[in-house]
């Protein structure tokens, strides 16, 4: 993700945080210092969202080892001001699969606040004389109060919160996954119609919450219609054959008039009838700014782009093309690119797939 930077490596998977989290940590010491003018506060303050946020990251590793458990990688997990963000490859298509990998995030929550509150009844720590909450409390009884409501929010029953995909998981287990989908959506978004609402009467942030579900739910519901309309359907048919290729030893200059005369914007390297590589717009443009034009491909194009056989599924390919941050994949047979797969292509053949399918409806019945 854009503005993120590595904060650690646990378990094969790479830790991120993006910089507007670094802004609301920021944020936060400056309002504990206006109010207080004490270093004690902000460091009280800094400290309570560094934990909160360390529970978070617990919570996204919930989700990623259950889920490594069922064979699928979590590629990367990323702390945003609005929570973490672990992104898998996929999600398992089994429901029960599913169900477990929802649900082991918010059970990371509630372990760890269980944990505190017996750790606060038998130390005889527990602080507070006043009802426990996110602001009120001594500082452990905060932490285990926000884990409990962690726990208590993603599992609502709406996308893309884990009780969304908890709800799909058990409707799948009684219709077929894509209706399961559109059910769960449709339930996440009445929830986001009542969110709103209760919103509007004086609670702003229910509101914010209310758009983050309704279009979540929106999307997932979309990439279920987009999945059954890719499945079973092999790459040879939606790739693009009528391709412009470079060679290593062409120079940037050549690639740039390419890329002026053709539609394309990412090129496969050949070198010797084989992929050497792959030079996208984005590191031509980059490329040109350093290096000039008589530069040449090879010091330039990237090498560790996907590829794909004619014969994958389009759906099992779209998924590694997404989680590789590539717009383009060579197609390869016997070692020689005969087609490209491309982000805009796959979404033009998904076009023209739905209008056959309209056009197939609408035919009266022969007699």
């Amino acid at each position: 993700m854009t503005w993120s930077a590595k904060l650690a490596r646990v378990a094969g998977i790479d830790v991120y945080i993006h910089a507007t989290f670094v802004m609301l940590v920021g944020w936060i010491a400056l309002v504990y210092w206006s109010e207080s003018h004490s270093l004690a506060a902000v460091i009280n303050g800094v400290g309570y969202i560094l934990a909160l946020f360390a529970c978070v990251v617990l919570h996204e590793f919930g989700h990623a080892l259950t889920a490594a458990r069922y064979g699928f990688r979590t590629r990367d997990i990323t702390l945003l001001p609005i929570g973490g963000v672990a992104r898998l490859e996929r999600m398992p298509d089994v429901p029960i699969q599913e169900l477990w990998v929802a649900l082991a995030g918010p059970a990371v929550n509630v372990v760890i606040a269980a944990a505190l509150f017996l750790w606060l009844r038998a130390s005889g720590n527990w602080e507070s004389a006043e009802p426990v909450g996110i602001t009120s409390g001594g500082f452990v009884e905060r932490i285990m109060f926000a884990n409990v409501m962690l726990a208590a929010f993603n599992l609502l029953p709406a996308f893309p919160m884990d009780g969304g995909r908890v709800l799909r998981a058990l409707l799948a287990t009684r219709m077929e996954y894509t209706r399961a989908t559109e059910r769960a959506a449709v339930i996440g978004q009445g929830m986001a119609i009542l969110l709103g609402f209760i919103g509007l009467l004086g609670n702003p942030v229910l509101i914010f919450i209310a758009l983050f579900v309704w279009f979540g739910a929106g999307q997932e519901a979309g990439m279920a219609q987009m999945k059954l309309a890719l499945g079973g359907i092999p790459v040879r048919h939606a790739m693009l054959t009528d391709f412009r290729a470079l060679t290593p030893a062409n120079t940037l200059g050549e690639a740039v008039d390419l890329l002026l005369t053709s539609s394309q914007q990412d090129f496969p390297v050949i070198d010797n009838g084989q992929l050497a590589g792959i030079l996208t717009r984005q590191d031509l443009l980059s490329a040109l700014s350093r290096a000039g034009r008589e530069a040449a491909v090879r010091d330039h194009m990237s090498t560790d782009c996907p590829t794909a056989a004619p014969s994958e599924m389009i759906e099992t390919v779209l998924v590694r093309l997404q989680g590789h941050g590539c717009r383009t994949m060579p197609v390869v047979e016997r070692g020689v690119v005969i087609g490209l797969v491309t982000m805009d292509n796959v979404g033009e053949f998904l076009m023209i797939h739905a209008a056959e399918r309209k056009g197939r409806r609408a035919l009266p019945p022969s007699a």
